[in-house]
């Protein structure tokens, strides 16, 4: 393929020497109508991929209303909602130029001027990017990690509160820590590789969660007065593994679509491999989580194989265009397991997270940039100072926040309305009329 590519190229490159000057200038043609054309074939392939990315918010909103009780669909399926509404506004208004402006403070934050840069952006493979379509590329992965924390706070977050949470992770923390790699920053300087974002976008997400579950504090009943877990099942599981399912669809947006370009032979042997170590990858983690569950509680659990499942898809995230198919196998099966690590260790803390938020978006989104250093070649020590700087940033950043909303008796409902249930006490809506023992008829 590459011999047949190279004698074109050089026919093509002797015939224009040797064309008369009406030829020279119908190549000149030629090669205009090709730019163009890569121009467009990259930038409808950056459209479909924001758009995968787009359709994994209803993925995160049916696989978290799935995992919790009936009485709080309503309310979680409007935080998803409002994660997409408020994360394209601000994120349009303040959070892209704070994400991908001009260098401040030596390289800790980014600042353009409110919009949308109106320059071309050349993209990883040295195509060139419709600025308005980058934009919408990357205003889909702030919605991203703004959703991730809706999970680990369900069932008793007061709503504004959650709104307050939303509209800062996607104006301001996301996008600081995002400039630091993504924006040509101070961890970007340093070599720090984060391909599709397991610490940019899971890891924020998920320590902003944690941060968020520990100033809550636990639902009603989640523990015993000695501090032994309670089961919480989720209510409809068919919907949580419908979730799972659409998210691991939509992932082929986040990860192939990182590569920004796809009209360049290098950019398709990159897609290629950064598709096929993400399939590999989730597979690999919802059969470890499953065999981990199987071996120590004598029954596989379908619960902790789906979040396996996207353990494993944060874990490939920022490793998926370096790494061998073998690695990627290696990497999803590791994360697979410290998903259900992560998920005991939450439990013997006392730390209520009821969709396992943490364990598959922050710890796995750790392991992730660690996985680009232990099999990408990637600098370890620099993996591990970028990935703890990203994820102590959103853990600080949001619990001040929380701690704050706490104090001001904001965050929390009343213990009333939390056994009610939220979607009646904050919306007087109920996702499923009648079927309640509360209800609003």
């Amino acid at each position: 393929m590459k011999r047949s590519i190279l004698i074109i190229s050089a026919t093509i490159l002797l015939g224009a020497l040797a064309a008369p000057a009406g030829e020279h200038a119908e190549a000149a043609n030629i090669g205009e109508s090709m730019a163009v054309s890569s121009f467009a074939l990259d930038n409808m392939f950056l459209f479909v991929c924001a758009l995968l990315v787009i359709f994994m918010q209803p993925g995160f909103a049916i696989l978290e209303a799935g995992l919790n009780a009936a009485k709080n669909t309503v309310n979680i399926l409007f935080k998803n909602v409002m994660d997409l509404c408020l994360g394209a506004l601000l994120f349009f208004l303040v959070g892209y130029s704070f994400m991908y402006g001009d260098p401040l403070l030596g390289g800790w934050i980014g600042w353009s001027g409110f919009g949308i840069d109106t320059e071309l952006s050349e993209a990883a493979g040295g195509g060139v990017l419709h600025p308005q379509l980058n934009w919408f590329f990357q205003a889909a992965f702030a919605a991203t990690a703004a959703t991730i924390v809706s999970g680990a706070v369900a069932g008793r977050m007061k709503f504004v509160s959650y709104l307050v949470y939303s509209a800062v992770l996607t104006a301001l923390v996301y996008p600081i820590s995002g400039f630091w790699t993504w924006g040509g920053g101070w961890l970007d300087a340093m070599g720090f590789h984060d391909f599709a974002g397991s610490a940019i976008v899971h890891a924020v997400g998920g320590f902003a969660g944690l941060a968020g579950a520990i100033a809550l504090g636990p639902r009603i009943g989640r523990f015993g007065p000695d501090g032994t877990p309670r089961a919480m099942p989720g209510h409809n599981l068919t919907f949580a593994a419908l979730g799972v399912f659409i998210l691991w669809f939509g992932w082929f947006g986040f990860n192939p679509g990182s590569q920004l370009a796809i009209s360049g032979l290098e950019d398709v042997n990159a897609i290629a491999q950064v598709a096929v170590n993400t399939i590999l990858a989730a597979a690999a983690g919802g059969l470890f989580a499953m065999f981990a569950t199987w071996i120590a509680f004598g029954k596989p659990e379908l619960t902790m194989a789906l979040n396996g499942v996207l353990a494993g898809l944060v874990g490939i995230t920022a490793n998926c265009d370096i790494v061998s198919n073998p690695a990627a196998i290696a990497i999803g099966a590791i994360a697979g397991l410290l998903v259900v690590g992560g998920v005991k260790l939450l439990d013997r803390l006392r730390i209520d997270d009821p969709v396992g938020a943490w364990p598959v978006h922050g710890l796995c989104g750790i392991w992730g940039v660690l996985a680009a250093g232990i099999f990408g070649g990637a600098d370890l020590g620099v993996q591990a100072l970028g990935g703890f700087a990203i994820a102590a940033w959103a853990f600080v950043a949001m619990l001040i926040l929380f701690f704050i909303l706490k104090g001001l008796g904001f965050l929390r409902v009343e213990a009333e309305e939390e056994l009610r249930g939220l979607d009646i006490g904050e919306h007087g809506e109920e996702a499923y009329s009648g079927f309640q023992v509360f209800s609003t008829q």
